[in-house]
C-alpha cells in the first residue's frame, strides 16, 4: 500500500504542477479566441481549473501529504505548443484560427483526463473512495471541457469550409 501512496502522491504532484500551469495558461487562451462562446469557454473552464487545483490540494491533504507540485513536462509542452497557435493564429482568418485554439486546448484537455484517470485508478485500488470522488468529479469536468470543445468546433470548420469554397470560387472567376 506504501508503494500505491507514493505512485499516486507523484501523480498528484505532477497534476498540481500541470493545472497550475494552465491557471496562466487559459486567460492568454480565452483571449485570443475570436468566438464569443470560445472565449466564454475558456474563462469557464480557468475558474474550474482553479477548483481542480483546490481538490488536488484536498487529495493531499486527505493522503496525509504535503501539496507540492512537480514539474510537469508533458504540460509544459503542451502549454508551449498553445502559445505557438495564439502567435500564429494572429495571422490566420477568424475561424482557423479559433479551430486551432480548440485543437490545442483539447490535446490539454486529453493529457489531463489521461493522467486523472492514472491517478483515480490507483486510488481505487488503494480503497481510497474520498480520493476517488475527488479525481471522479474533475474527471468528469475535463470531459466534458474537451466534448464542449468538439461542439464549439462543428460551426468553425462549416464557416472555415464555406470561407475556402469562397476563396476557390474567387479564383475561378479571375481565370
Amino acid at each position: 500500500m506504501e508503494l500505491l501512496q507514493e505512485l499516486l502522491t507523484e501523480e498528484l504532484k505532477d497534476l498540481l504542477h500541470a493545472e497550475n500551469q494552465l491557471v496562466k495558461a487559459l486567460p492568454k487562451m480565452a483571449k485570443a479566441a475570436k468566438d464569443a462562446d470560445l472565449k466564454t469557454a475558456f474563462e469557464d473552464h480557468l475558474e474550474q481549473t482553479k477548483e481542480h487545483v483546490e481538490r488536488l490540494k484536498q487529495a493531499f491533504e486527505i493522503l496525509g501529504e504535503k501539496p507540492k507540485a512537480k514539474p510537469c513536462k508533458g504540460m509544459a509542452g503542451l502549454v508551449e505548443e498553445g502559445a505557438e497557435v495564439i502567435t500564429e493564429g494572429k495571422e490566420m482568418e477568424e475561424a482557423p484560427a479559433d479551430l486551432a485554439l480548440i485543437g490545442a486546448a483539447q490535446r490539454v484537455e486529453h493529457y489531463e483526463i489521461a493522467a486523472y484517470g492514472t491517478a483515480r485508478a490507483i486510488a481505487e485500488q488503494m480503497d481510497r473512495q474520498d480520493v476517488v470522488r475527488l479525481l471522479s468529479q474533475t474527471l468528469a469536468e475535463e470531459e466534458k471541457a474537451d466534448q464542449l470543445l468538439t461542439k464549439l468546433a462543428e460551426p468553425l470548420l462549416e464557416e472555415a469550409s464555406h470561407s475556402g469554397e469562397q476563396e476557390e470560387e474567387l479564383e475561378e472567376e479571375e481565370v
